[in-house]
């Protein structure tokens, strides 16, 4: 075991978790990005981040069982459809590369970015909330795989873009998050097996420390300054991300 590797990855780790947690978004997005600045293939870094999120997103979900946040139906709707899709993704990931469907996905996080940062500053964009929950988990369970991460900025910033409660959609999402990527990994592993155990280990561990803090969190902070962090990462993310595409290469 390195130590330092592992170390390194265990911070990382608590801070993706810390953010994904408190904010509904952002475990595989972070975790991922560092996975293929090291030059792991989108396969490969998909397949780790998803084994390591199986841990974080089950204490996660039940930390937020816990605490009151989960509407079991909002659940239910989210969590089957997102398993189909997300074998689906991972299967197609396994095949294809990925790579080329990002831009679409950061181009339309972004829209959903600019929504909710107008929600937190008082505009009601939409008054009408997202009927068609299945549709929504099973692209974003599909996305999710294709991407290694992607579940949380999808189905959590739809939601609250079209009028959910702030609590109870970021503790719904990450509780059906779990039965998604449990999914998404065994179906990865099936095809690719499994490699990188420390960096498994290391994201984990740190994932599995921050999970309850970050429960704890989102049922203590006020809604708007969650809404406005929510809007402002998922902005920046895909700014950056359809920057890096299109011109830093």
């Amino acid at each position: 075991m390195d130590w330092t590797q592992f170390l390194i990855f265990a911070g990382v780790g608590l801070l993706a978790q810390l953010v994904d947690g408190a904010l509904g978004m952002a475990y595989g997005l972070v975790s991922n990005a560092v996975l293929l600045s090291l030059g792991l293939p989108p396969a490969v870094a998909s397949a780790t981040v998803h084994t390591a999120e199986v841990f974080t997103t089950g204490v996660s979900g039940g930390s937020h069982a816990f605490f009151g946040n989960v509407d079991w139906k909002i659940f239910r709707r989210l969590a089957i459809p997102g398993v189909v899709g997300g074998v689906i993704g991972a299967w197609f990931l396994a095949s294809v590369p990925g790579e080329a469907l990002k831009p679409f996905v950061y181009a339309y996080l972004l829209v959903l970015g600019i929504v909710v940062l107008l929600r937190a500053v008082g505009r009601n964009v939409s008054h009408h909330r997202v009927r068609h929950k299945g549709v929504l988990g099973f692209v974003a369970g599909l996305l999710d795989a294709i991407g290694g991460g992607g579940w949380g900025p999808i189905a959590t910033s739809t939601l609250l873009a079209r009028g959910g409660a702030v609590r109870t959609t970021i503790g719904s999402v990450n509780a059906a998050e779990f039965v998604v990527t449990l999914a998404i990994s065994l179906t990865l592993i099936f095809h690719l097996g499994i490699q990188h155990w420390q960096i498994v280990a290391g994201l984990l561990t740190g994932g599995v420390i921050a999970a309850p803090l970050a429960a704890w969190l989102v049922k203590s902070l006020p809604p708007r300054a969650v809404m406005a962090a929510v809007g402002t990462l998922v902005t920046a993310i895909s700014i950056y991300q359809l920057w890096m595409h299109f011109v830093g290469r």
